[in-house]
């Protein structure tokens, strides 16, 4: 291996390592760390945040790339991983180090004020935090978009969603508000017509919910001795990929919440565990994007876990766990209670019909902020209007509003959007993989989801990196995202 590549690779390494721990750090954050612990791990997680700036952004880490992009690489993996690095090394070197620590700053700040304004429903309690941080993201975009030759918002986007353009979301979530309101109104007129849902009623102790959580999880594949299941706030997946962190929320009076989470977080760890390990710790070994991630979260919480197949095996398990029975209980009346469709003001817990215009809600506001075109002073009436204007409903409080998401007050501006594309991919995907393999509805019906894991892993998991997310998608499937598979998929489980 040429001298220059073997040097950046030995780097990235290093700074993967830092990066791996400030993923344990912030898991950590959420889902256990006391509430006096924020300013001290505010400042653990600028210093490691500066020093991973700081090496990437090296003085000589300009040239290692031009030496090594000059030299002849016929490994395509390595030459995949090299064109990555000056991916990373692009966004990195746009923006200072002064602004990456004031931005860890700002966002352990805002995060901490989030999770005390939310159970309050008081926007105002995190709004002078969240100016602040917004202030640093916008210095960021205006870094990123002179560096990349995009606009503002593209720039950010980028760092989720490599290569894609705001005006290629905006045809495409365009499309959707004009499908959607007609589409959801025809789903509930017909489930209207089906008669009621019965309910499952009772009390669902925690502590069963998450047993039964533990016992899909197997199912699905998950290796808890490289991973663990925890509680916070808002159900994420950390950690790395030796060492992956899920977490879910429960109510006692609901267990589908919790568990249909823990399915979409375990569907996140699947790829993080799937990636290639001979390429741990380098770009190229890495998950190729955000809406890629997303994909793979949807097919396992929405295009497995609520089909027909998957909820017959698992009507028994539900009623085992907590002592179910009657027709509430049989695995059709809990098919209609998992593709249940309603205008809900809770994005995390919307079905995948109405869950589009959630997102499409987020893009819009979030591009208005980025753009300067709407004040923090606006932002939760502009919300409450979005909701009524795509959902036709309107929160009763920041709670249920302007608060419910952590991604702004984590600094996550330019990720919204990648969720509904992984909602797109995710269709495509299962689609495909269906077609692959005629065993693998048969098997969810058995609880066995090992022909969907082994067809994901080799198609796309193991991939990682190596190509771009259109070719990684056209590999898999024999072409790029259509939204026609989506809309397709929609129509057949919900009016056909």
């Amino acid at each position: 291996m040429a001298a220059a590549l073997a040097e950046l690779e030995g780097r990235f390494k290093r700074i993967s390592n830092i990066n791996g721990a400030l993923a344990v750090l912030g898991w950590d954050r959420s889902a256990v760390m006391p509430a006096g612990g924020a300013e001290a791990r505010a400042g653990q997680v600028a210093a490691l945040s500066v020093i991973a700036h700081e090496m990437v952004t090296a003085p000589d880490m300009d040239g290692l790339l031009s030496t090594a992009e000059a030299e002849p690489v016929n490994d395509r993996w390595r030459a995949s991983n090299l064109r990555e690095m000056r991916r990373v090394w692009v966004h990195a070197n746009a923006v200072p180090g002064s602004l990456v620590e004031k931005l860890a700053h700002a966002t352990s700040a805002c995060e901490m004020a989030w999770r005390q304004a939310r159970p309050a429903g008081d926007f105002a309690v995190v709004k002078p935090h969240l100016a602040t941080l917004l202030e640093l993201v916008r210095e960021t975009a205006v870094a990123k978009a002179e560096a990349l030759g995009t606009s503002l918002y593209d720039g950010l986007l980028d760092q989720y969603e490599p290569g894609m353009k705001s005006a290629t979301i905006d045809a495409l979530f365009d499309d959707l508000a004009t499908f959607l309101p007609g589409f959801i109104g025809e789903v509930l007129d017909k489930q209207a017509s089906a008669g009621p849902i019965l309910p499952l009623e009772g009390n669902f102790p925690i502590a069963r919910q998450e047993a039964l959580g533990r016992r899909l999880m197997q199912a699905i594949g998950f290796d808890f001795n490289h991973g663990r299941l925890d509680v916070s706030a808002h159900p994420f997946c950390g950690g790395t990929p030796d060492d992956v962190r899920i977490t879910t929320r429960y109510r006692e009076d609901d267990f589908a919440s919790a568990i249909m989470g823990v399915m979409h977080e375990t569907g996140h760890a699947m790829y993080e565990l799937g990636l290639p390990r001979d390429w741990r710790g380098l770009p190229v070994g890495e998950a190729r994007s955000m809406a890629i991630h997303e994909s793979q979260s949807l097919i396992v919480e929405m295009q497995a876990g609520r089909s027909a197949e998957f909820l017959s095996y698992a009507a028994p398990l539900f009623r085992e766990a907590f002592g179910g029975n009657g027709p509430a209980w049989e695995a059709q009346n809990i098919r209609r209670l998992y593709t249940r469709v309603s205008r809900g003001f809770i994005r995390v817990e919307a079905d995948e019909v109405t869950y589009p215009a959630h997102v499409i809600l987020r893009f819009r506001l979030e591009k208005a902020l980025i753009a300067g075109d709407l004040t923090l002073d606006d932002l939760p009436g502009a919300w409450n209007d979005g909701m009524k204007e795509l959902l036709g409903v309107v929160p009763p409080g920041d709670t249920l509003g302007v608060l419910q998401d952590i991604h702004w007050y984590d600094g996550a501006f330019g990720y919204f959007p990648t969720y509904t594309l992984g909602a797109m991919t995710a269709a495509q995907l299962f689609d495909a993989a269906s077609k692959a393999d005629s065993d693998l509805k048969p098997g969810l019906a058995r609880g066995d989801f090992g022909p969907l894991m082994r067809w994901l892993r080799s198609n796309i998991h193991e991939k990682a990196c190596l190509l771009d997310s259109t070719a990684l998608l056209t590999e898999a499937t024999g072409k790029p995202l259509d939204a026609g598979i989506f809309k397709r998929h929609l129509t057949q489980r919900y009016l056909g």
